[in-house]
């Protein structure tokens, strides 16, 4: 393909049907490495894999939401955020990124955005839970929502989705504003929007077959999302990422990162 721009079959209309072409097509191909020391150690996820584990977190969404409720994330840096994400799609619940609550630190955004967007569920783990247990009897609306740590869930649940047909206009996510100034303010993304945009951003950019995608930008975050996390699968190319804190600490780490040789297992 050399340097030729990739391109997809026209008719996917979701990522949802990008994400399961690629676990058909490139099974054992790394979708994701993340570097958790911003180095070295690293953890990695297949496409098959990230299928799987979609369709778990996918699953147990639908025993306690209908298609079109909203669930917040609340995750670290890391693999987990990108399953809960695709998670909530493969659902058809629409997925909320927030930022975990700091240790025994007030929680006004966050309160914000469940209130805003309707959230009933919390999506997390069972580390970030167990840190913020005291935090939640002081905010008895985020208490009154329904817990699911995804790092725990059952194993062979994924067998019990069943399959959502989200079409273009289908809303995907709603992504909020940093709420520095203000009360957060949530901006409604449908998955036809982020299909033109990732095609806009790849035309753009001209990502290639050869294009190796390193980030450190949030993922919570619109372009640490946009850019960094799905246009890698849109294109389905490797994607290196590491927690932001491993690239404020020493950015050097990053441009390390970019000139080390990847792996692309098929």
């Amino acid at each position: 393909m050399g340097n030729q721009p990739l391109e997809l079959p026209i008719d996917f209309s979701s990522f949802v049907e990008i994400l399961r072409f690629r676990a058909s097509e490139q099974p054992k191909q790394n979708a994701y490495s993340f570097l958790l020391d911003g180095e070295t150690e690293e953890a990695n996820i297949t496409y098959h894999e990230l299928d799987c584990q979609a369709r778990t977190i996918a699953a147990r969404l639908q025993n306690c939401l209908v298609s079109g409720e909203r669930a917040v994330l609340l995750y670290p840096p890391g693999l987990e955020y990108i399953a809960a994400f695709f998670g909530c799609l493969y659902a058809g619940v629409v997925a909320v990124p927030a930022y975990p609550p700091r240790l025994n630190r007030p929680m006004p955004r966050l309160e914000a955005i469940v209130a805003d967007a309707q959230a009933t569920v919390a999506l997390t783990t069972t580390k970030i839970l167990t840190q913020i247990e005291h935090q939640l009897q002081q905010t008895p609306n985020l208490k009154s929502m329904q817990w699911v740590t995804t790092d725990n869930l059952q194993s062979g649940l994924e067998k019990n989705w069943f399959q959502t047909q989200p079409r273009s206009d289908t809303l995907a996510f709603l992504q909020y504003t940093s709420g520095s100034t203000g009360t957060p303010k949530g901006v409604m993304v449908s998955h036809g929007n982020l299909l033109h945009n990732q095609q806009i951003i790849q035309q753009a950019m001209g990502h290639s077959s050869k294009t190796i995608f390193v980030g450190w930008l949030p993922l919570f975050h619109d372009m640490g999302l946009i850019g960094n996390m799905l246009q890698p699968l849109y294109l389905g190319i490797p994607c290196i990422l590491m927690p932001p804190v491993a690239f404020l600490q020493r950015p050097l780490r990053w441009l390390q990162t970019i000139n080390f040789p990847v792996q692309s297992n098929y």
